[in-house]
């Protein structure tokens, strides 16, 4: 009859990180961007804006005069 001794209140606190350990897992794939790729994407836009800008041609400028 050797019943393992459990401390109760590590038993909690062990439960409890867990828990949180799972909502934080969960938030990082739905809230979570990697830096890197945001600034990945917002380069490639700035780059598609400069080169739409630079290919304009020169007379559809005088139009809106």
């Amino acid at each position: 009859m050797g019943a393992d001794i459990l401390n109760l209140r590590r038993a909690r606190k062990n439960k409890a990180k867990v828990e949180k350990e799972k909502t934080a897992e969960a938030n990082r794939i739905k809230h979570g961007t990697p830096k890197a790729l945001r600034a990945l994407g917002k380069a490639r836009s700035e780059l598609g804006a400069r080169r739409l800008e630079n290919s304009r041609l020169d007379d559809d400028m005088d139009k809106d005069k």
